[in-house]
């Protein structure tokens, strides 16, 4: 009969024990993928607020490519007004592609190419977007890592009675992969 209690007691705290690691590992999951989060977002807050001076900088040698200009300003508005992950990937893919085109254009300027300031800004928006692909690349490893133990058995029932949720990926939107097309 005592052996039998203790058998019972060793169940209930092993299943206990078992619970709060399940749990902790969900939090400590979960706060990973908001520090990836609020990585990339610093890193897209300082590529937007590059994006004026370069705008500005080109704008002086190539006034006249106005609708390249205007396509970064609003690619620019729509990543600020985004709200979730998926509008926000969204958005910052219509910024890649205004800034390639952009870069593009300036290639016909050799007067804006030789602008120790344009280099200058160039060279940060390069530095920039391989930061920005870095901390993607750990917000989405970290994603797949919370998605997975959320998913998988046994920590499922933990995930379930807490209502943990699953996390989007930050995906490159398909129109993005394709290499852009410029014409003078």
């Amino acid at each position: 009969m005592v052996i039998g209690i203790i058998i019972a007691v060793v169940i209930v705290i092993a299943i206990v024990v078992w619970a709060v690691t399940a749990y902790n590992g969900l939090v400590a999951l979960r706060n990973r993928v908001d520090n990836g989060w609020a990585q990339i977002d610093v890193q897209l807050k300082q590529r937007a607020d590059l994006i004026p001076n370069l705008v500005e900088t080109v704008k002086g040698y190539a006034a006249h490519e106005s609708q390249t200009l205007q396509a970064v300003t609003n690619a620019r508005a729509r990543a600020a007004a985004a709200t979730t992950t998926a509008e926000r990937a969204a958005a910052e893919t219509q910024v890649g592609q205004a800034l390639m085109n952009l870069m593009a254009t300036a290639e016909a300027y050799p007067q804006l190419q030789a602008n120790q300031n344009f280099l200058d800004l160039q060279a940060q928006l390069k530095a920039l977007e391989d930061r920005i692909a870095y901390a993607r690349q750990f917000y989405n490893d970290v994603v797949l890592k919370y998605n997975t133990k959320i998913q998988t058995v046994p920590s499922n029932i933990i995930a379930g009675m807490f209502h943990f949720t699953e996390r989007e990926f930050f995906k490159v939107e398909e129109s993005a992969r394709a290499v852009p097309q410029v014409r003078f």
